[in-house]
């Protein structure tokens, strides 16, 4: 999960101890104090500027450090008392070309004037067109302290995105067209480059590991499975293909990934399953089928989640229970495994889609609060659909029956109930699939993501 580092300025006229004429300083040190305290404890880190800034040369002097702070994805400017927003206004659009994010805080009270510092700061930065959060709420609510934090996260995945690479593995799988993607649009939004490779670096990897590559990992597939796969020639070439994939991608210095797995690979060497399932585990972003806006999702969902994330197909939809059940085809993290059994070992299963064979995961996904969401494409334009849902364990009794529902009970399965207008999702989607994260703020850091590169939140 990754740790987002924001630039912690209070600002405010009325500073240096300057009291009120009841003899109260303006600035609360106190509130500024449990205030910083609470981002802390919510796992931001803090870069704070010492002095409380209300000039020009001191708004330039504090965005300016910020700015060049490389560590820094966003900046918080809490509200201390009310201010002149023009001494500050420009080194704060100086500051936002940078990309990073701006947010206002204002923690409320009479006292101090803060609300008056915060909204007028706030009607600034819309006035000039500067792009912003606003929070008004206080230190000691969770919810309200969960709104900054979100959009810290968010930020920092922006700024994590940038100058990064995601490598591709062949073309497009199964006739994708809801997948592609276009180059010049990935730099110029996102700042991602998109490298690509064929196929047969990965299988000439693949088939040149010595044993004791596959051998050095089997206690590790026991851990995580109770048990290390039997030694026949598809499942060696599972766990090859695993290793050599993650030994490309780390040559490459690839952040992300996706795979076309077939037609191709599958059918002439191995089904991916086993090694996708096993780079979700090690934390990649990922997907099959090269499909592009998957393995953003994915990426985004990981860095986000303290659990590793699963993407499946959304296989049946009930409109009357809001019930959806997440059937990828043999792809899931083992440690997602629920109390209904630990993960196991499966095939592929299926001829036309990877005659080669190989290991593919069969598992039941654990109870949680998460989030449905996937990024796509509407006429050229990025949109997300996202919603909050419910992961749920089917009773023991009727598991099986339920895994039959679909005709391929050994691959993974993850029911789940949305916690939206499921008519509207439908239209909303635009993919099958659906891409599952543990956690329940991963709902508003991903809408603050969206605020933050353009992306239009389709929130369910």
């Amino acid at each position: 999960m990754i740790t987002p580092t924001a630039g912690f300025i209070v600002y405010g006229v009325h500073k240096d101890g300057l009291q009120d004429p009841m003899g109260v300083p303006f600035i609360d040190d106190a509130l500024v104090a449990r205030s910083k305290k609470a981002l802390k404890e919510a796992g931001v880190n803090l870069v704070e500027y010492p002095v409380i800034i209300a000039s020009k040369e001191e708004a330039r002097a504090a965005l300016k450090q910020m700015k060049d702070d490389d560590s820094v994805d966003c900046v918080v400017l809490f509200s201390g008392t009310w201010v002149w927003s023009a001494h500050l206004v420009a080194a704060i659009r100086d500051f936002a070309m940078t990309g990073k994010g701006v947010l206002i805080w204002t923690h409320p009270g009479s006292q101090g004037w803060r609300p008056v510092g915060g909204l007028v700061l706030h009607g600034a930065l819309l006035e000039v067109g500067i792009p912003h959060k606003f929070v008004y709420g206080e230190a000691n609510d969770p919810a309200e302290v969960a709104k900054v934090v979100s959009f810290c996260q968010a930020a920092r995945m922006k700024q994590w995105l940038n100058l990064s690479t995601i490598g591709t593995f062949g073309g497009r799988g199964m006739g994708q067209t809801c997948g592609a993607a276009d180059p010049s649009q990935w730099m110029r939004q996102f700042g991602i480059d998109i490298d690509s490779r064929d196929t047969t670096e990965l299988l000439r990897t693949a088939q040149n590991l010595p044993a004791e590559r596959i051998t050095a990992l089997e206690p590790r597939i026991a851990r995580l499975f109770g048990k290390a796969p039997e030694r026949t020639l598809v499942n060696e070439r599972s766990i090859r293909l695993y290793l050599a994939i993650k030994e490309i991608v780390r040559k490459e210095m690839w952040d992300f990934y996706t795979i076309q797995s077939f037609p191709g690979l599958a059918d002439d060497y191995s089904a991916s399953c086993f090694a996708q399932s096993m780079m979700l585990e090690d934390g990649c972003g990922t997907s099959t089928l090269g499909d592009f806006n998957t393995a953003l999702s994915v990426l985004l969902l990981t860095k986000l989640s303290r659990e590793p994330v699963y993407y499946g197909d959304l296989q049946h939809i009930d409109k009357r229970s809001n019930e959806i059940k997440i059937i990828g085809d043999g792809a899931c993290p083992p440690s997602l495994a629920g109390k209904l059994g630990p993960a196991g070992f499966a095939e592929h299963g299926i001829p036309t889609e990877g005659g080669a064979g190989g290991l593919s995961v069969k598992l039941v996904c654990k109870v949680g609060e998460g989030v449905l969401a996937r990024l796509g494409r509407v006429d050229g334009r990025f949109i997300m659909a996202l919603t909050r849902c419910t992961i749920f364990e089917p009773p023991a009794d009727q598991l099986e029956k339920r895994q039959l529902e679909c005709g391929i009970p050994f691959w993974p399965h993850g029911f789940v109930t949305a916690h939206c207008d499921i008519e509207a999702m439908v239209q909303a989607w635009t993919n099958e699939y659906a891409c599952l994260g543990y956690g329940e703020h991963l709902y508003a850091a991903l809408v603050d993501f969206c605020e933050l590169t353009g992306i239009q939140a389709i929130a369910l």
